[in-house]
């Protein structure tokens, strides 16, 4: 799609391209890989701006691990990592559930998730804060945040304001 030149003729300025960070549950490695190698250089090629958009996920040493797997194979689009908005934690496993992503006891622990809060809600906070203290500009190039708004798009966006507010 990206060589046909249907997208610049459509007035399409901006492209996103998947990644999964904690793997695809039918889709295997090598192949998305190849599929992310390939769409990214064409996105060179045509001229056109893009970025990576990845699955939400819980495990951040996973996803930055992933990250610098992108920028070993050459790939330097910024790279928005998926992050769950604050929901209820029954929905957020629910929703994990379906897409693959994993959520062992450990992860699920370290996002604060626990058997005794399954029905509360729960927001980012941790993972945003852990990832922010593994990142590094030189192993992990451009990042950037993308809300998966399963809570609704009025908490998220009230919640990522609130989370801007007490970091400033």
């Amino acid at each position: 799609m990206i060589r046909s030149g249907l997208l610049q003729q459509h007035g399409v300025r901006h492209v996103g391209v998947s990644g999964c960070p904690e793997r695809h549950p039918a889709i295997a490695d090598p192949v998305l890989w190849s599929a992310m190698e390939h769409k990214s250089a064409a996105l060179e090629e045509h001229g056109l701006p893009g970025a990576v958009v990845t699955q939400f996920g819980f495990d951040v040493d996973a996803v930055l691990a992933w990250v610098e797997a992108v920028r070993a194979r050459g790939i330097d689009l910024p790279v928005r990592i998926g992050v769950p908005g604050p929901a209820g934690i029954t929905r957020l496993m629910t929703y994990a559930a379906r897409f693959g992503v994993g959520t062992s006891t450990s992860i699920a622990r370290k996002y604060g998730f626990s058997l005794t809060n399954l029905m509360g809600t729960s927001g980012p906070e941790r993972f945003i804060r852990a990832l922010a203290k593994g990142y590094d500009a030189r192993r992990h190039g451009e990042l950037k945040l993308h809300f998966y708004t399963f809570g609704g798009l009025k908490t998220t966006s009230e919640w990522v304001a609130d989370f801007r507010d007490k970091e400033n």
